[in-house]
Parts: structure tokens; sequence; C-alpha cells
């Protein structure tokens, strides 16, 4: 795909705006002139985040026998740290600009000569490696023995907790501990809106393996993360797997690829899939001086399995479903902005909009709203025309509105509507919920 098929740097503009004025999105800490990089969801973002995060749970851990689940803390002592190398390693190239005095990460900068704030060529300083964690004190007292990081990555959590896990179920190779929570990196330049932000949450699974299975499984689980992309409504022209290359590649890795989506600025990850081998099984056992390995009864022998790692950005996804959802199209002769959400990630399933607000109609709505709830999640709405309430979920991407009109109380049936065709149904009020959750899926 060429990249002229992505979306122009104004239509994004108009995407972050609709994401403030619908309710997706808030600036953090707005009434004090906001937090650099901080965000806040919404009412609606809340539920667009909550559902995407669903949508992987359901798809890597109920749907799976061989996936079970975690939630690990987010701060860590600094051990944990040091064993997984993130203290001496976990760094980006940082530069000053000595003109206008911004702060650059050098192997993201176009030019590594000319400072792209100001103009100047020239005028940085000598690059410096600045570590990514955010550090912090645990307790009353401030010394070396209270430091303690919050974690940069939920992996670590499930690679100490390995042994807990095998103890504890009945899980055996090759099986995977899966986790979402939020991660924490002072990243040096933050930007593309919630792309890139110093506080954001992840979705990752470590998939432990018989150490001559990982090649094959690191091939499926590249594929298997491609197609949720595409099952929950990316467009196949704006996703896309790429291998590293070798100068890219982890010193652990024998091989990573990412999942990679078409954004305004070109392509750009949103999940990682690594071959990660047995490196942090290995380190955790060496700092710790527990067995981090598998006992294999019916060969009478011991491994330290070998791990395959998708690990997604929550935040990014949710971002880039909007994206790909995101349409305008002309209808009688006025703009028609859409997001053409799959069920599966619409914040809102339906929205139940009484024609009027006369109390014999928006009572038996209310109540069909109520029931609606039940199932899944609904909006109500019975303030402005019909007209604009049906733009209003267009843009909060609702699949289905719901209309209670006088003929409602004669005919006991509402008036449905669906979304991407706009075409309407009349259906009796008794089989609504079954209408709108066979036509979910």
């Amino acid at each position: 795909m060429s990249e002229d098929q992505a979306p122009s740097p104004e239509l994004f503009d108009k995407i972050v705006n609709l994401t403030k004025r619908r309710g997706f999105v808030y600036p953090s800490a707005e009434i004090y002139g906001g937090f650099r990089s901080t965000y806040d969801y919404g009412p609606i973002g809340v539920l667009l985040l909550r559902n995407v995060k669903d949508a992987w749970w359901r798809s890597m851990v109920q749907l799976r026998g061989d996936v079970v689940g975690l939630d690990a803390s987010i701060l860590s002592p600094p051990q944990v740290w040091e064993a997984s190398g993130h203290l001496a390693n976990f760094t980006d190239p940082l530069v000053d600009c000595t003109n206008c005095k911004q702060r650059f990460r050098l192997d993201k900068l176009d030019d590594p000569e000319q400072c792209p704030s100001c103009g100047k060529r020239g005028t940085f300083t000598e690059p410096r490696q600045f570590n990514l964690m955010f550090k912090t004190q645990a307790g009353p007292v401030e010394d070396a023995a209270s430091v303690a990081y919050l974690r940069p990555e939920t992996a670590q959590g499930m690679f100490i907790n390995f042994k807990n896990v095998i103890d504890t179920t009945r899980v055996r190779p090759p099986f995977g501990i899966a986790q979402i929570g939020k991660s924490f990196r002072n990243e040096i330049t933050p930007g593309q809106f919630v792309f890139r932000t110093r506080e954001f949450e992840q979705m990752e699974m470590e998939f432990f393996v018989p150490p001559g299975e990982a090649a094959q499984w690191y091939e499926y689980w590249c594929s298997e993360r491609y197609q949720w992309y595409l099952d929950h409504g990316m467009p196949a022209s704006r996703l896309r797997v790429r291998a590293h290359d070798a100068d890219e590649l982890s010193h652990y890795s024998s091989g990573t690829s990412d999942v990679e989506f078409l954004f305004p600025w070109g392509w750009d990850e949103l999940e990682g899939i690594a071959n990660r081998g047995d490196y942090d099984l290995t380190q955790h056992a060496t700092h710790s001086g527990e067995k981090l390995e598998w006992y294999d009864q019916a060969a009478n022998e011991r491994w330290t399995p070998h791990v395959i790692e998708p690990a997604a950005g929550a935040t990014r996804t949710a971002m880039a479903f909007l994206m790909a959802a995101y349409d305008e199209e002309e209808v009688r002769g006025e703009t028609r902005v859409v997001l053409r959400f799959h069920p599966r990630i619409a914040p809102y399933k339906a929205a139940v909009l009484p024609l009027s607000k006369k109390p014999e109609l928006t009572g038996p709505a209310g109540e069909l709203a109520a029931e609606l709830r039940g199932s899944f999640m609904v909006d109500y709405d019975e303030t402005q025309s019909i007209g604009r309430r049906y733009r209003r979920q267009d843009e909060l991407g609702t699949p289905f509105c719901i209309t209670y009109d006088f003929e409602s109380l004669e005919d006991h049936a509402v008036t449905i509507r669906e979304r991407d065709s706009m075409e309407q149904e009349r259906v009796p009020v008794a089989d609504v919920a079954s209408y709108v959750a066979e036509r979910l899926g």
C-alpha cells in the first residue's frame, strides 16, 4: 500500500478533534493547562478501550485451554530489573539543542545534525544514554534500600511467577501466561496523540514451549495475532507483519516481527511478536537462585522453556481501531461522519431514542433501554431532533439506533436503524433484544 493511502494530516486532526468532542479522550489535567503526554479516557473512550482489552482477553485466554491469566504488581524491586537487563540496557540516546534547549532521541531524528524545533544545524550536544524507567521510593525513608521502579513492561511479572503458576495449576508446556496492565516509560519524545505516552496499557502473553518447538510456535503466533486484527475490523490494506532485520533484533531474540498499522505518519507498531529463547527464565533463575525450569516426568529430564511473546499496546490499538473505523460520506448534500467499528469493538451496541420528550414515549423507551442493558452497553438520548441524534450515534460508532415513536404506542414495535447502511426496519418491542444480539454476532 502506498503512503498516499494513509490518512492525511488534516483527517488526523479531524479524528483527534472528534475524540475530544464526543468524549473519547481528554487531555489530562486540562483545567491546569494540561500535563504533557498524558490523557484521560472519557465516557466513550473508556468503553472503547475496555472492549479492545476484552476482545484480546477473549481470544487469548477465554477461548483457549492453554493460556491462564495473571495480574502482577506495578511496583518492583531493583533486583527484577537488574536480572532483566533493564537497569543497564533500557536506554535511549538523548541529545539537547543548545539553541532552543529542546531534547530529542537521536535515533528518531530525520537529520542527526539539524534540530527539528528551531532548524539550526550543529547545535546538538554529545548523545548520552537516558534510562526510561520511572524510579521511586517505597516506604517512609528515602535511601538505597527503599528504591523501587514502576514497571516499563508487564512481561517480567509473568516470568518471575512462572514457578508459582506451574505449581498451582495444571498447565504444562506449551502454555501461556497472559496479562493486561499499565506500564510506564519516561519517553524522551512522546507524541502522536495517544500513540506514544509515558503511561500506557499493554496486552502481553508469554508462551512457554519446549526448546525444539520455539520456531514453529513463533510462526503460529505471528499469523494468529495478525488475523486477530483482521477479525476485528482492521482493513488488510492498512495492516502488515514486518520481520525485524538482524541489526534490529534484541540480543536474546532469534526472531521478532511487528504487526504494523498505517498511521498518518506512516507504518508503525501495534504489536511485537518475539522468540525470546530461554533468556528471561535463565536470567531470573541465576539472579534469584530459584530453579525456573520444567520437569518432564515421561522423559525424566529437566529443561528451561523457550518463550514466544506477543506484546500489544492496548491504548495504541484502540487508537488504530478508531482511525480504521473513521469514514466520511455525503448523504443528502451533507457530510456524514461515521465510525464503522466492528460490533465487538463499538463502545455502545445500541441507542434507544424516543421520538419526543413526551412522557408517553420516554417512559416505555427508558424501560426498553433498561431491559437491553442486561445484555450489552446501551445509550439513551432524548435531546435534539432525531436526525441530529442519529448523527451523534454515527460518530460514536453505535451499530443500531432504536426509535420509539407515537406509532409504537399502537403497534408495540420500534424502528431500528442500522449504522452503516442507514436502512430501517420495524421490529416488535418483544423481539428487539434478540434482533440486535443476533446481528451483533
